[in-house]
């Protein structure tokens, strides 16, 4: 996601007029922003016309400084995971919504931060907990055994050196700096100054991504959005790498009609059920202006549907 840090003015939310677009907005509509992060997404929806925003983060910070970024009557914030949307608004007393936008991953605020310990690019402490609350991307380094720590940077990472990266992690142990860790990865993958992209980017994603569990959350969060969404509303939904944007994809072939592919998540459909969506949407990708002014938006794909007035269907994960 492409939140920003402490002054929001630099940092705009990627394909943001694509995803207000996405959403077609109805003076007076009540949406969720189930990803914050500084806000860019919510200001853009309330200057269309909304008349009630949801926003929703894990991250306490996010919730804390957003009380600032968007003084705004017509804003409720709230400091729970995406996935937990359709609880929250029950427990509100707000009934289906008319539009969901979603923009999935890090936020800038996150990467920005040296403290935080998502970026290499600054050293800080090797933290990457979205919620500040649980294990510690630390304490998965020094903890986990070789094994576990090659699984998750082949399975989240999609490294082809994951065995030999894992090796060098242990060998390397203890570990307790954001430098430390890629410096290490660096060594064991082969690295040179000016080579195109830096190996440790794809460890520092695989360990954020099991840390927060952050593709599971995607599936339970398209699931709670799917039981949000009022008859004609809309879901827009951003994603930054193939695996969030192979589950959205997923998601909206089999919810409107499509072929199942399963995954180890969610097993093949043997009884399809009726669709609830359609109208989905081509994916749309950054223009060439958009990725100069902001090179993280290289990888960003926005996808979007149109919910029927057919049942959710049974949560997949509980």
């Amino acid at each position: 996601m492409t939140g920003a840090g402490r002054n929001i003015g630099p940092h705009v939310p990627v394909l943001v007029g694509e995803v207000v677009e996405a959403l077609a907005l109805q003076e007076g509509a009540t949406v969720v922003d189930g990803t914050f992060g500084a806000g860019g997404y919510t200001k853009a929806i309330l200057a269309w016309g909304a008349g009630r925003v949801i926003a929703f983060d894990r991250d306490p910070d996010a919730i804390e400084e957003g009380r600032s970024l968007v003084p705004d009557a017509r804003l409720t914030l709230v400091n729970e995971n995406f996935s937990q949307m359709d609880r929250v608004l029950a427990e509100r007393g707000i009934g289906q919504v008319d539009a969901i936008a979603l923009d999935i991953g890090v936020s800038s605020m996150q990467l920005d931060r040296a403290e935080r310990g998502f970026s290499f690019q600054t050293d800080g402490p090797l933290d990457m907990r979205m919620s500040q609350a649980g294990l510690t991307a630390a304490e998965f380094v020094n903890e986990a055994d070789e094994a576990e720590i090659a699984r998750v940077l082949r399975e989240y990472g999609e490294e082809p050196r994951a065995r030999s990266i894992a090796r060098a992690i242990v060998a390397g142990r203890p570990i307790g700096r954001t430098g430390e860790l890629a410096a290490i990865v660096r060594r064991a993958a082969g690295f040179w100054p000016g080579q195109k992209s830096d190996p440790a980017t794809r460890t520092f994603q695989a360990i954020r991504i099991h840390l927060n569990a952050e593709l599971e959350e995607l599936e339970q969060g398209l699931e709670a959005a799917e039981r949000a969404l009022r008859p004609g509303g809309r879901l827009a939904v951003v994603t930054f790498h193939s695996l969030e944007d192979r589950i959205v994809k997923r998601f909206f072939r089999e919810r409107s009609g499509g072929t199942p592919a399963g995954s180890r998540h969610r097993p093949v459909l043997v009884d399809p059920k009726e669709p609830t969506f359609d109208r989905v949407a081509k994916p749309v990708s950054p223009t060439e202006r958009e990725l100069a002014a902001n090179p993280r938006a290289r990888s960003a794909r926005l996808r979007s549907a149109v919910r029927t007035s057919a049942p959710a269907w049974k949560a997949t994960l509980q």
